[in-house]
């Protein structure tokens, strides 16, 4: 019988560290976080220093139960991960287990390999409460900040809504950037770009400069005409490229994205695979330094593979003086190992991983930059050429990313050289970009908002509650002008191009603008960056043990509690950014635009608390699309209030309607929504309607394979699934979707995972 409990939070990681250990260890998992603060109520006693209410959770009550009798008369490990919410996870099962905090054993590794299990069992600590008390000053402060301020939300915005601490500076990143880009004023210019023979071979070259209009650069032009050149200076010049750090979390969740096209969260889910199976170190680090183990085993290897000039060992300075330096970078826990993970996607992270590690220990590229300045004779600009031949490879024979060789033709100083062609092309500058997934952590990093850890979950939640959308932007149609010189002739033309367009970013909702308008209306200070990275740097400094974790949650609340006080004074009308556009002229009332129950909306008629009771209600409407809260006239919203619209009816006699909703505007038949986005649902014909109609019932009718009533087969974007309305379940390959009788398909729907409830968009369009 084992003589020992080994705790870990997940049953994957449980799998791995089993392998190492030998029967006198049992394995257990605790499935991440045991107890927590209630989820109904607030669970902090304010006026007791806030000291929190712990519960747990309901759907760990069966696994507190197993551990307790697991524990029975055996030695327990708690190996929870190294960061706060590991260390505090580690003292609720100590509490849950009535371990003594001073005798239980702490161990702790950056990697799940068998030298890193036996140096933790050979060298454990105790629980360290400095960290268990930042980890409770963050989930105290969030929860204080939650329970306090979205109720505000729900009396003044919309029900439901949800306020957080990190989220909500999150979405005000992302609505000052589109406003920002809102307001941007487009401007031209005109780039120059030339091509010369040089006898070998071609030279293209460009005016550093460009022209503000087309008089000037096509004058430009026409100089080049009767212009003579010549090459001025050529200067010649070695350069190195150096590898970055090894990854930190931030750093590979960009990286990602950018090599890869993974969003955070996959990445997330990735790393922490391919760290519970032992192929990496911890993931959740902001720390770029390497052990000298892993650094002489990177040099070995590079040695080995590539040669000696290869290998160049260094260690790299973290920049945040808060990261912990005993922490390592995230690395392989092999550099042997090009490739590991269960899946195709783990098998990309990995490599990117261990490709950013051994390119870290690797010389620096080399490369030789070349310079050239061409005089015009009758100009006093210069034309500028430039070209890059790589020396020696260096990392970039591991990590890549190296351009071709731009080699120029051989010139020498003072050399005449005959234009070709010239070109002067309009170009429109850009607004700032929009944040993709990756630059958002870029930012939040910057400013010192949030952590390794939270980056992630920041981000799932604030598009999980319908604040912040990833989509693409179509942009704009744009006329470019091009002026062509060639063989001494001038030529016109004008191109269409598109401008602003945009792909995968994270777009704002109206929701998002509401919120952020009256939060940093009410809670300017909550929503300061600096003030949110400031909370950060107090539980750091709870951490390190500079201040308790009482005192830093008493001076945030003094601050923080009269803002919600004040905030109940706020108006709901204002807090809804209603508009007044003017009066109906034939009922005489009110029209209205203002932010309403999942989204903008017209209202006709008055409502609130200061209308008698037996008033009539008043009318809502939908926006018609292309027009925005802030933009919309009386003259655009008054022809709405007729719809839904009567377009006809189908050959069977059922009434067609037009309307407009959430997702645009839609014909309805019965219970059948067909979209006409792109067209006008105020004049919409009945033959259009009828098509369309018919164009998805016959769509409809091929998705359909079998109909058991409110049980149905069907086939789906991803292949044939059985479904109720409310769960599904995919069909296995072997079976044949129209063999299945009604008991069978039950039976796949019976047996299928149940998955988590996620957020859904889809809602009607109400006030």
């Amino acid at each position: 019988m084992a003589k020992n409990l080994v705790i870990v939070e997940s049953p994957a990681k449980a799998k791995t560290i089993g392998g190492f250990l030998g029967s006198d260890y049992e394995i257990k998992s605790s499935y991440g976080h045991i107890r927590d603060l209630p989820k109904k109520g607030l669970g902090v006693d304010i006026p007791k220093k806030f000291v929190p209410t712990y519960e747990i959770s309901p759907d760990k009550e069966k696994v507190a139960n197993e551990l307790k009798r697991a524990a029975k008369n055996k030695t327990v490990w708690l190996t929870s991960d190294e960061d706060r919410e590991g260390e505090a996870i580690a003292s609720h099962i100590n509490h849950i287990l009535g371990l003594d905090p001073k005798k239980t054993k702490r161990i702790v590794f950056h990697e799940i390999t068998k030298p890193a299990i036996e140096a933790a069992i050979k060298n454990p600590r105790s629980i360290d409460i400095k960290l268990v008390d930042a980890q409770q000053a963050r989930r105290i402060l969030d929860r204080l900040v939650g329970y306090e301020l979205s109720p505000v939300l729900w009396k003044k915005v919309r029900a439901g809504l949800s306020a957080g601490r990190v989220q909500s500076v999150a979405v005000r990143l992302i609505v000052e950037r589109e406003r920002e880009i809102k307001e941007h004023v487009t401007q031209s210019e005109y780039k120059i770009t030339a091509i010369f023979d040089a006898k070998t071979k071609e030279l293209l070259a460009e005016l550093p400069s460009k022209f503000k209009d087309d008089k000037t650069a096509k004058k430009f032009l026409e100089d080049l005409k009767s212009a003579k050149f010549n090459v001025g200076r050529i200067e010649q010049k070695p350069g190195n490229r150096s590898p970055g750090p090894p990854f930190i979390t931030s750093t590979l969740q960009q990286e990602a994205a950018r090599r890869l096209g993974f969003s955070v969260r996959q990445t997330m889910t990735l790393a922490q695979r391919l760290y519970e199976n032992g192929h990496i170190t911890y993931m959740r680090t902001d720390s770029t330094s390497l052990s000298p183990i892993a650094i002489a085993a990177a040099q070995k290897f590079i040695t080995k593979e590539y040669g000696d000039k290869y290998a160049d060992s260094r260690q790299y300075k973290t920049k945040d003086a808060s990261a912990q330096e005993a922490h390592e970078a995230i690395r392989p826990t092999s550099f042997s190992k090009q490739s590991a993970g269960a899946d195709a996607s783990q098998k990309k992270l990995y490599e990117l991983i261990w490709r950013r590690a051994l390119a870290s220990q690797m010389t620096a590229a080399q490369v030789e930059k070349t310079e050239v300045d061409i005089t015009i004779s009758n100009r006093k600009e210069m034309l500028a050429a430039s070209g890059e031949v790589l020396v020696f490879d260096g990392f970039l024979k591991v990590y890549g990313g190296g351009k071709e060789d731009r080699i120029l033709p051989p010139i020498e100083q003072g050399q005449e050289l005959k234009l070709k062609s010239a070109n002067a092309l309009q170009t429109y500058d850009r607004a700032a970009a929009r944040y993709s997934e990756a630059s958002l952590v870029r930012k939040l990093e910057e400013l010192g908002i949030g952590r390794p850890s939270t980056y992630a979950p920041t981000i799932g939640t604030i598009q999980d509650r319908g604040y912040i959308e990833k989509g693409d932007v179509e942009g704009q149609t744009a006329q470019a002008k091009e002026i062509t010189l060639k063989a001494g002739k001038l030529s016109e033309n004008i191109q269409d191009i598109t401008i602003g367009a945009d792909r995968n970013k994270l777009l704002p909702t109206y929701l998002a603008d509401v919120v952020t308008d009256f939060l940093s209306k009410h809670f300017s200070s909550i929503m300061d960056y600096d003030f949110t990275a400031n909370a950060e740097k107090e539980f750091d400094d709870i951490e390190e043990g500079q201040v308790g974790w009482q005192e830093v949650l008493e001076r945030f609340y003094k601050h923080f509690h009269p803002l919600v006080k004040q905030s109940e004074k706020a108006d709901r009308a204002e807090a809804a950014q209603a508009r007044q556009l003017g009066k109906d002229p034939k009922s005489g009332k009110i029209v209205v635009v203002r932010y309403g129950r999942y989204g903008p909306v017209l209202q006709l008629g008055e409502a609130g608390e200061d209308v008698a009771k037996d008033a009539p209600k008043p009318v809502f409407a939908p926006l018609p699309e292309g027009t925005t809260l802030e933009e919309i006239t009386l003259e655009q919203a008054l022809p709405m209030f007729k719809l839904p619209r009567v377009v006809g009816k189908t050959a069977d006699g059922e009434e067609i309607t037009a309307n407009i909703g959430r997702f645009g505007p839609y014909v309805q038949v019965g219970k059948l929504f067909v979209s006409i986005k792109g067209q006008d649902p105020m004049h919409i014909s009945e033959k259009e309607a009828r098509q369309l109609i018919a164009e998805k019932q016959e769509k409809e009718r091929k998705k359909l394979i079998a109909d058991f009533g409110k049980l149905k087969v069907l086939n789906g974007p991803y292949g044939p699934y059985v479904t109720d309305g409310k769960s599904n379940a995919k069909i296995p390959k072997e079976v044949k979707p129209r063999s299945l009788d009604q008991k069978a398909a039950q039976k796949l729907l019976d047996e299928a995972p149940k998955r988590p409830r996620r957020f859904r968009k889809s809602a009607p369009q109400k006030a």
